[in-house]
């Protein structure tokens, strides 16, 4: 019999409770260095965690597999893969979930010294936790802050992307820009991914940390490949923005031909992905309005159930297929991502990459999406993400103001205003 990926193992002492729970985790890893990634999914109530010993080198660049037989971690991938923004596999030498407070999940893997690490975190859980009015430390990337396009510069950007599209070159980009705010006194990461938990219900909430990539947090609404407990393989092409307000609900919303057109590129895209791979038989749903926290979107679902197809590797090879999918490069691909390199004038790191667990909590599960609505924590500072979908139709001072819209999501945690 196969020895099963994890194995419990009680918490030591008195149950806590599960925010202290987690606070403490949090606090071994970022003290020894080490990796770590804690999420909520969407229309979820309980957090998930996932801890490795392993080094840097040891998982960089290993690329998620998304089937049973895979390894059990969490995935964190930049938006183009690079030296000093790899792509990063945490392997789940510790899983915990709040859902089960009682114990934490060990990989049944591990060698002598992740044997050790795990007595070392069993030794730290079992003294006093740390003070919930101290601030967890964090790590920062060693990369240098990315520049922070102004109204002007953005302005300039999306001109030269309409021209670029009206002269047949592209047919729509994804632009995105950079903003800067100075951290509130106290700031707190798990505070905050608690807030971000409280205002964004059905979004992806994340906190990723590990010594290379820094430290992320955001509130996304975009699922980039899924495969659920019932073997269905889910996708979606989510695209055109607008708030939400006390007059506009998803039932009132109405759209432009610049923002149906967006969201019928990106559809048609996810289905270019099923004929490469000779799937016919999915079903489609869509397109309807979306709400995501305070924004409205137009959003397509897609869906297969893999034990129906003669597909094993459909989760995998449509990942690879997607990423970097037409809702943050543009199309045709190879051409956006292009104008892209050439002109948008930063660097994107994890903006617009993608996030979520494989394989957790069990074999054959995962839950993979885009990471949007995201920030990075520096020092003393976030730097926040945001982009638009242009087209021939753009108005840059509309997309300004969109752009202005996104911020807002996972800025709510900061106060104050962008710079």
């Amino acid at each position: 019999m196969k020895k099963p990926p994890l194995r419990a193992v009680a918490w030591p002492g008195e149950v806590p409770d599960f925010r202290i729970q987690l606070r403490q985790i949090l606090a071994f890893a970022l003290q020894h260095s080490l990796p770590v990634a804690l999420w909520r999914l969407p229309n979820t109530q309980q957090a998930q965690l996932c801890l490795s010993f392993s080094d840097e080198a040891a998982f960089a660049g290993l690329t998620p597999i998304l089937e049973p037989k895979a390894p059990a971690g969490f995935a964190f991938f930049p938006f183009r893969d690079s030296d000093h923004n790899p792509a990063l596999f945490l392997p789940a030498d510790v899983f915990f979930d709040t859902a089960n407070p009682a114990e934490l999940h060990v990989s049944t893997s591990l060698d002598e010294a992740g044997e050790a690490q795990v007595e070392a975190l069993l030794s730290f859980l079992s003294t006093a936790p740390p003070s919930s009015s101290t601030p967890l430390p964090w790590h920062v990337s060693p990369q240098p802050v990315p520049h922070t396009a102004t109204r002007a510069e953005y302005a300039a950007l999306v001109r030269k992307a309409v021209a670029t599209i009206e002269q047949g070159h592209l047919r729509k980009v994804v632009s995105s820009r950079a903003a800067r705010r100075v951290l509130p006194l106290g700031f707190d990461v798990l505070v905050a991914f608690g807030e971000l938990h409280r205002r964004y219900p059905s979004a992806f909430v994340s906190l990723v940390s590990t010594p290379s990539a820094g430290t992320w947090l955001g509130a996304t609404p975009e699922k980039l490949v899924e495969v659920d407990e019932e073997g269905v393989f889910r996708t979606m092409a989510l695209a055109g923005t607008q708030p939400l307000t006390p007059d506009l609900t998803p039932q009132t919303a109405m759209w432009t031909g610049k923002e149906i057109e967006e969201q019928a590129l990106v559809a048609r895209y996810i289905v270019s992905c099923f004929k490469q791979l000779r799937l016919r038989d999915y079903d489609e749903i869509g397109p309807r309005t979306a709400a995501a926290g305070q924004l409205l979107h137009l959003r397509t679902d897609f869906a297969v159930p893999l034990r129906q197809v003669p597909h094993p590797t459909l989760a995998t090879d449509m990942l690879r297929l997607l990423h970097p999918t037409s809702a943050v490069g543009g199309m045709p691909r190879q051409a956006a991502l292009d104008f892209l390199q050439a002109h948008e004038s930063y660097d994107r790191a994890y903006y617009s990459g993608f996030l979520g667990p494989v394989n957790l909590p069990q074999p054959g599960v995962a839950r993979v999406f885009v990471n949007l609505r995201c920030l990075q924590l520096r020092e003393d500072e976030a730097v926040l993400y945001a982009g638009t979908g242009l087209t021939a139709f753009s108005d840059p001072l509309r997309e300004w103001t969109e752009t202005e819209l996104k911020l807002a999501t996972v800025g709510a945690v900061l106060g104050g205003k962008a710079e």
